[in-house]
C-alpha cells in the first residue's frame, strides 16, 4: 500500500515546484510594472495572457462542479493583475516608442491595432468601448449577481444542510468520516461563494482601469508626440491612438473571456455533467420543440424580402434532427407501463399439508407497496438496501448487539407508496413514502410554508410537506431537513430498533454476543453460563438494561457485575440493578453527553418519597391513589418538557426502591422520560436540580 501511494505521489522537487510557482508568478507580475520590457518580451507575455483566459474558460466549462475549480476566485485575481501589470508595461513602451511606428510596443498590439479594426482607430475604439460594456455592464455586473445571491442562499441553507448530514450520521445512514466530509464541503461551498462574489469586483475594477488606461494612453501619446517628438498631431493621434487602442483589445478580449469563464462557473445548476453535455441534453431532449421551431423558420423563409437561402437551410437541419430524435432507440421511453402477465387459470391438483407449509415468522420485517420496489431491488441497486446494512451496522455500535436481519418484502395490500415494520410478525409502524419526492421536515424553527402535500414525519410525528426535488434549496434556506424517500424509510426503521432493542435481543443474540466475548475474555464466559446463571437470566437482565435506554456495549462491566452477584441472587431485576450501578458513568453520559457540565435533573419532594416508600414496604408496588397518580404524571410530563425546551435530557431522580417502579409507571406516558437512582450517579457528576415533583403531595 505504502509503495502505491508513494508512486502515485508526485517527485519531491516537482512538489518544490508547485509551491514556489505561485509567489515567483506574482513576483513576476510586480516586476512587470516595474521593469521595462522589450517588445518582444510583451509579445511573448500577451500571448501568454491570451493562452492563459482560454484555458481559465475550457477548465470552467468541463468543470461538473463548483467546487472543483475553487481556485478560480484566485485565478481571477492572478489573471486581473497580469493584464494591468501588462498594461503598465506596454504603456511605457507606448509613450517612449510609439513615435516610430506601429510595431513600436510589439507585433501583438499592432495585430490588434490593424488587423482587428482595419487600422481605423474611429472603428477600433467604438469596438474597445463595445467589449468594455459587454464585460462591465453585462457579463460581469450579471456573474457577480448570481455569486453574490449565491453566497447568500449557500449561509442560509447551511444549518438545514447541517441538520440533514446530522439526521443521516445519527440514522446510521453514513459515518463519522462521510459526515465530516460533508460539513467540510458546506463550509468550502460557502467560502466559495463569498470568495466569487469579492473577487468580481476585480473583473469590474479592471474594466474601469481599461478605460482609463486607454485615454491616458491616447493624451499622453498627443502630448509625447506633439511636444516631444515635433509629430504632427494628425500623425500623432494616428500613431497613439492605434497603439493605444490595440493595447487596450489585447487586455480586454482576455478579460471578457474570464468573465464568461467566472459567469459559467457561478452559474452552475446541477453537478452531475459538464456545462456542454448539459446543453445538449436538455436543448435537444424534446424533438417537439425542434419541429416546431423548424416549422417557424420555414414560414419566415417564404416570406417575400426574407433571405430564403438561410432560413429554409436552418430550417431543414432542424427538421433533420427531430427527424433523427424521433427514431426508436433514440428516445428514452417514459412512463411505459408493463400489461400484466395473465394469471394460468388452470386448477392445480390439491396437495397434502406438511411441515414445509408452517414458515417461521421473521423477528423483523418490512413490506413495502409496489411504487416502493425500486428502492429495495437490488437488481436496482436500491438505495434502501445500502441504507438498511448501515442502520444495522450504527444499531450494533451504538447498542452492543447485533441485531437480526430485516426481511423485505413486497406487499400489493398496501398503498402504492406505502409500507409498515412489523416485529415478529405484528406491526408496530407504518407510513407513506413518495419516490422522486422529498420530505421537508419541519424542526420547530422555520421561517416559511412551503408547496405540496402536509403531513407528518412518520419516526417522530413532527409536521412536513412533500416537496418537488427543485425546492430543496428553498426548503434548506428556510431551516426545513430535507430528505429522501429512502431516508424516510431508514430514519423510521432506525428508531423504531431502537425503541424494541429489548425485543430484538433473544437468546440467539446472547448466546452470539457470548462467543464473541469468549475471544477476548474466554475465562470469564466459561465461569458464568451456565456455571453461574442460566442463559435466560443473563438474557432477561440485559433486556431490562435495554427497556429503559441502557447501551450494552460495555459487556465486560456487565458480565463481571453478574458474575460477581449471580452466586447470590438469580433475579434478573436486581442484576440489572446492580449492572446499572456499575454502568453509572455511561448512563450519566447518556443523559447529558457533556461530561463537563451539570447534570440537569428532577427530583421529587421529601413528602412524596415517604409516601411511596411506605406504600412499596407494604405492598410491593407504588399503590398510591389514582388522583395522586395522574397529577405525578402530569407534573413529570410538564417537567420533562420543559427540560426538553432548555436543552436538556428529561431525567428524573429518585431513591434506588423506587426507581423501577417509577421507571415503569412514568414510561407509558413519559416513554423519553429517564428515571435514574442516587447511587447510579458518578461521584465526580454535578447535579443541578431543575424541578421538584410533589411540593403540594
Amino acid at each position: 500500500m505504502s509503495a502505491t501511494a508513494s508512486s502515485l505521489r508526485p517527485p519531491l522537487n516537482m512538489r518544490h515546484a508547485n509551491v514556489l510557482a505561485g509567489p515567483v508568478l506574482i513576483l513576476l507580475i510586480m516586476a512587470m510594472m516595474v521593469l521595462p520590457l522589450p517588445p518582444f518580451a510583451l509579445d511573448v507575455l500577451f500571448t501568454f495572457n491570451i493562452a492563459l483566459s482560454v484555458m481559465v474558460m475550457l477548465v470552467a466549462l468541463y468543470t461538473v462542479r463548483p467546487l472543483d475549480f475553487s481556485v478560480f476566485p484566485t485565478v481571477l485575481l492572478v489573471t486581473t493583475l497580469l493584464r494591468l501589470s501588462l498594461n503598465v508595461a506596454s504603456t511605457r513602451v507606448v509613450l517612449l516608442e510609439g513615435h516610430t511606428g506601429g510595431d513600436a510596443a510589439g507585433k501583438v498590439i499592432e495585430a490588434f491595432g490593424h488587423f482587428m479594426v482595419g487600422g481605423n482607430y474611429a472603428v477600433g475604439l467604438v469596438v474597445f468601448i463595445i467589449l468594455v460594456i459587454i464585460n462591465f455592464v453585462v457579463i460581469t455586473k450579471g456573474a457577480g449577481r448570481i455569486a453574490e445571491v449565491g453566497a447568500r442562499f449557500t449561509l442560509d441553507a447551511m444549518p438545514g444542510k447541517q441538520m440533514a448530514i446530522d439526521a443521516d450520521l445519527n440514522a446510521g445512514l453514513v459515518g463519522e468520516d462521510e459526515a465530516r466530509r460533508r460539513r467540510a464541503e458546506i463550509a468550502h461551498e460557502a467560502d466559495f461563494y463569498g470568495s466569487m462574489d469579492g473577487a468580481s469586483k476585480f473583473v469590474r475594477g479592471d474594466a474601469i482601469a481599461g478605460i482609463l488606461i486607454m485615454l491616458i494612453n491616447v493624451i499622453g501619446g498627443l502630448v509625447v508626440g506633439v511636444i516631444q517628438h515635433d509629430m504632427a498631431f494628425g500623425d500623432a493621434a494616428r500613431n497613439y491612438t492605434l497603439l493605444a487602442i490595440g493595447d487596450g483589445l489585447v487586455a480586454q478580449i482576455p478579460a471578457l473571456v474570464i468573465s464568461v469563464a467566472a459567469g459559467i462557473v457561478v452559474s452552475r445548476v446541477g453537478t452531475d455533467e459538464p456545462v456542454g453535455e448539459q446543453l445538449v441534453g436538455q436543448l435537444l431532449r424534446k424533438p417537439e420543440a425542434l419541429t416546431l421551431t423548424a416549422a417557424i423558420i420555414g414560414a419566415l423563409g417564404v416570406v417575400p424580402g426574407m433571405p430564403h437561402v438561410a432560413f429554409l437551410m436552418l430550417a431543414a437541419i432542424l427538421a433533420a434532427a427531430a427527424y433523427v430524435l424521433r427514431r426508436p432507440g433514440t428516445k428514452e421511453e417514459e412512463g411505459r407501463v408493463e400489461a400484466p402477465v395473465p394469471m394460468d387459470t388452470k386448477v392445480l391438483e390439491a396437495q397434502e399439508a406438511s411441515w414445509s407449509d408452517v414458515t417461521p415468522v421473521d423477528t423483523l420485517g418490512l413490506e413495502v407497496g409496489y411504487r416502493l420496489i425500486p428502492l429495495v431491488d437490488q437488481g436496482q441497486d436500491g438505495e434502501l438496501l445500502r441504507r438498511i446494512k448501515g442502520i444495522r451496522r450504527k444499531f450494533a455500535q451504538d447498542i452492543g448487539f447485533l441485531p437480526p436481519a430485516v426481511h423485505i418484502r413486497d406487499n400489493l395490500e398496501l398503498k402504492p407508496g406505502g409500507y409498515r415494520i412489523a416485529l415478529k410478525g405484528v406491526e408496530i409502524g407504518h407510513g407513506d413514502a413518495i419516490p422522486g419526492q422529498l420530505l421537508a421536515i419541519n424542526p420547530g424553527r422555520v421561517s416559511g410554508t412551503l408547496h405540496g402535500a402536509v403531513t407528518q414525519d412518520p419516526a417522530f410525528g413532527l409536521p412536513a410537506t412533500w416537496i418537488d426535488a427543485g425546492q430543496r434549496e428553498h426548503a434548506q434556506v428556510l431551516g426545513y431537513t430535507v430528505v429522501d424517500a429512502s431516508t424516510v424509510v431508514a430514519t423510521h426503521l432506525n428508531h423504531l430498533m431502537q425503541r424494541h432493542a429489548a425485543e430484538l435481543l433473544g437468546r440467539q443474540e446472547v448466546q452470539q454476543l457470548l462467543d464473541h466475548m469468549a475471544k477476548d475474555a474466554p475465562k470469564l464466559i466459561e465461569d458464568l453460563v451456565p456455571k453461574i446463571v442460566p442463559l435466560a437470566v443473563l438474557q432477561k437482565a440485559l433486556q431490562s438494561l435495554l427497556e429503559e435506554g441502557v447501551h450494552i456495549r460495555d459487556m465486560r462491566t456487565i458480565l463481571e457485575v453478574v458474575a460477581e452477584h449471580g452466586p447470590r441472587t438469580q433475579d434478573p431485576a436486581e442484576l440489572a440493578a446492580q449492572a446499572r450501578i456499575a454502568l453509572g458513568r455511561a448512563i450519566a453520559q447518556q443523559a447529558s453527553p457533556a461530561a463537563a457540565s451539570e447534570l440537569q435533573v428532577m427530583a421529587l419532594s421529601p413528602d412524596l418519597e415517604r409516601l411511596l416508600s411506605q406504600a412499596m414496604q407494604a405492598g410491593g408496588s407504588p399503590g398510591i391513589e389514582p388522583g395522586l397518580a395522574d397529577a405525578l404524571a402530569a407534573e413529570a410530563a410538564s417537567g420533562a418538557n420543559k427540560m426538553e425546551q432548555l436543552g436538556h435530557n428529561p431525567v428524573l431522580l429518585v431513591a434506588p426502591q423506587l426507581r423501577v417502579a417509577l421507571s415503569r409507571f412514568l414510561r407509558r406516558t413519559i416513554p423519553h422520560l429517564r428515571v435514574i437512582a442516587h447511587t447510579e450517579i458518578p461521584d465526580n457528576r454535578k447535579i443541578r436540580v431543575a424541578s421538584i415533583l410533589g411540593g403540594r403531595a
